[in-house]
């Protein structure tokens, strides 16, 4: 009779234990993340806040309050409006054909084709390769006297283009780096959505005279959307943080003004780029701060309203 009450005490014990492992484990799993991004994500996004409302110079140890004033500042300065044209302008032209380009190369790879893993380790390459790289080959390319792409121009009576120089040029010109870098990384996440569609869909299409355009348009598309619009948000993010591309741009190209000016006339100065110069070339961290704020808040309502113009325009091909 003595054994019962600690078989009871046991199974209890088993049972707390239990139902402590049910409800506390999964938290438990999940807190390294969480304390990583408080430590590096949610403390830097603060503290940034804080600074932004001070005069904050390393020229100085004093770093007065000063509100909102920073933030007055920059809404009239037009530097920074110009950063914001420049960035959305290159964000356009280099996300709108590489997420086209990358749908059309998933459609392609997802056939039957000899050498397929060779195709879709190939798209992967340019993902691969440091941006240093990537930047200084494409400015050879685009160079005004030497570059290969001017030389094939003039086959068609154009003359050189300073491709630097020009608010237009140097917006292609970095779209196509940008591009060239990103498509194929995309297509391959298109390319996994696309395994996932189930291949009857495809063979009642051809059996009923489907082309393959429609096809895509009719079947793929609608079938991957959910990855679509993750995609589309993750590059419309990735566009608006642009900042690698036009500083080593203007490094290589010879370009006045400094590099972390986007150019003498600031043709090809992004958000990111205008933060940088104002961090940590004039030392002025309050008001890089306050950039840094507004930035963030443009990449959200972007990513929001490119969200919700996806969600539309893709719910209507079906």
């Amino acid at each position: 009779m003595s054994s019962l009450p600690l078989t009871v005490a046991r199974r209890r014990g088993r049972s707390v234990r239990h139902t402590l492992d049910v409800r506390v484990s999964p938290y438990a799993y999940v807190a390294p993340f969480f304390l990583l991004f408080c430590a590096f994500g949610l403390f830097p996004l603060a503290y940034t806040a804080w600074v932004s409302l001070h005069d904050w110079t390393l020229l100085s140890e004093e770093h007065t309050f000063v509100g909102l004033k920073n933030f007055g500042t920059l809404l009239a300065d037009g530097y920074f409006w110009n950063a914001t044209f420049n960035t959305l302008s290159i964000g356009v032209l280099s996300t709108v054909p590489q997420l086209l380009l990358a749908i059309w190369l998933a459609h392609l790879l997802n056939r039957r084709l000899r050498l397929q893993t060779l195709f879709r380790i190939s798209l992967l390459l340019p993902n691969v390769t440091s941006v240093v790289a990537v930047v200084v080959i494409f400015s050879q390319l685009f160079g005004r006297d030497f570059g290969m792409i001017n030389w094939v121009l003039s086959w068609f009576g154009a003359g050189r283009v300073d491709w630097a120089a020009g608010t237009a040029t140097s917006h292609i010109a970095l779209s196509t780096m940008i591009m060239w870098r990103w498509t194929g990384y995309n297509a391959l996440i298109f390319l996994a959505a696309m395994q996932a569609v189930p291949r009857d869909l495809y063979e009642a299409a051809t059996l009923d005279g489907a082309s393959g355009f429609t096809q895509l348009r009719k079947i793929t598309i609608p079938m991957i959307r959910p990855t679509i619009i993750f995609v589309v948000i993750v590059s419309t993010i990735g566009a608006m943080q642009i900042i690698a591309e036009p500083l080593l741009f203007g490094a290589s190209s010879g370009a006045g003004g400094g590099a972390a000016s986007g150019g003498p006339d600031r043709q090809y100065q992004t958000l990111a780029l205008f933060v940088y110069e104002q961090g940590f070339t004039k030392f002025d961290f309050g008001y890089a701060s306050a950039a840094s704020w507004l930035m963030f808040l443009a990449v959200v309502v972007v990513a929001g309203v490119n969200y919700l113009l996806t969600r539309r325009v893709k719910g209507g091909l079906v």
